[in-house]
């Protein structure tokens, strides 16, 4: 009987695409690999964040084996479309779940969120360890925001998921103590089940501001640039970061946005409607485009819509402690506001929009402060927030677990 390999990967985005859903898991799996185990993946093709043409269903990459599934991709048009995305992908999945059978251990994110469910049959079909990764807790990021109601069909199911999941999972990963917390208060898990691994963004260093080919230059003008990069989705609160923008739209202050989700173009025809030109927003950055935005920022957004906190973590966030921008958080107390107390920005609640300007306005004319910020920004992620450090805490998960 030929030997099983160690793990498998099952993600929706993998290597070469750019997102953070597909960066964390190819990390995960080169610090695994570098640590002597046997790694593959089984993920969907790339189509939207991908530089990439004619990219091979499979191959090996540093002894990496890939396959990737070609479904059905709509893109990210609206919640139908998502739905579709989802199901598309877990059929292919279903139809390969045979592969699983080769492998000791399989980890699984929690997007598509039912693409657990059929991790969790792997392990009662073939014995494989279950390590499930959680992004976003399924199905209360929806209720949350009113996408779902309590209690309808597909709450119903994701609930049944749930049960099935956490029954089974040898390990399951949050990414917060907040996240933590939730999943033993409201799921069958265990607290030695459960452990808490933050995402990461690698090291490239602070980029220089002024670097001449820096594309946004001209368009800040030298003015204070207040940033925000990455998803503008339902779980992000952006009224409040719009109602800040109107606040402070006739000052020497620029907002520079780049991203996606379901807000973008809410956003750009309200800033369009309303006339206002200290704003750019762009479509989703990354390379050396995104080095230079992160650059020329002088601090940037992250938010989370009340009663968000625990149910998912918003990635940007290391990006911008790697570059050493300070924080401006929108949230409830959580492990971000701890960091953030430490010194490395400023937060406040959903609906304070007076009080986020009012911070915005004294950082502006307080560049000892902002200074003083991104030394503990830049401080606080290379003692916690490196690549090493986190994906080191998986491969210490697998040495225990196999």
């Amino acid at each position: 009987m030929k030997k099983k390999r160690d793990i498998l990967f099952l993600c929706q985005f993998f290597y070469p695409e750019y997102i953070s859903s597909a960066q964390l898991p190819w990390d995960t799996v080169q610090a695994l690999k570098k640590a002597g185990f046997t790694v593959d993946a089984l993920c969907g093709y790339p189509r939207e964040y991908s530089d990439g043409n004619n990219i091979p269903e499979k191959e090996t990459v540093d002894g990496v084996n890939i396959h990737r599934l070609k479904y059905i991709q709509t893109g990210r048009a609206g919640f139908l479309g998502r739905i579709i995305n989802y199901f598309s992908f877990t059929f292919m999945v279903l139809l390969h779940l045979f592969e699983v059978a080769k492998y000791r251990a399989v980890v699984v994110y929690s997007n598509p969120p039912i693409l657990p469910w059929i991790a969790s049959w792997a392990k009662v079909l073939f014995s494989t360890k279950l390590v499930f990764v959680s992004y976003d807790l399924y199905p209360e990021v929806a209720t949350a925001t009113n996408t779902l109601r309590e209690g309808n069909i597909i709450c119903r199911l994701m609930e049944h998921i749930n049960k099935c999941v956490y029954r089974r999972a040898d390990k399951v990963v949050a990414l917060s103590s907040e996240m933590k917390d939730y999943i033993l208060a409201h799921r069958n898990a265990l607290e030695t089940q459960v452990d808490v691994i933050p995402n990461w963004y690698a090291d490239q260093g602070e980029t220089e501001r002024n670097r001449e080919e820096n594309r946004f230059r001209d368009t800040v003008e030298n003015r204070f640039v207040v940033s925000y990069f990455g998803n503008m989705g339902t779980m992000q609160d952006m009224d409040t970061i719009l109602g800040t923008i109107r606040e402070l739209k006739d000052e020497d202050i620029f907002f520079l946005f780049a991203g996606h989700g379901n807000k973008m173009e809410k956003l750009k025809s309200i800033v369009e409607q309303e006339g206002i030109s200290n704003i750019a927003i762009h479509k989703f950055l990354h390379g050396q485009d995104f080095r230079d935005a992160l650059a020329i920022s002088d601090c940037a957004f992250v938010s989370l819509e009340k009663g968000a906190t625990g149910l998912c973590v918003p990635s940007k966030t290391y990006s911008y402690m790697m570059q050493g921008l300070p924080l401006l958080a929108i949230m409830d107390e959580c492990d971000i506001v701890r960091d953030i107390e430490a010194g490395a920005g400023a937060w406040v609640r959903s609906g304070e929009t007076e009080k986020l300007a009012k911070i915005i306005r004294s950082l502006k004319d307080d560049p000892e402060t902002v200074a003083r910020m991104r030394k503990t920004c830049r401080r606080i992620y290379l003692e916690n927030y490196t690549t090493e450090i986190c994906t080191n805490k998986y491969v210490t998960l697998f040495q225990k677990l196999l």
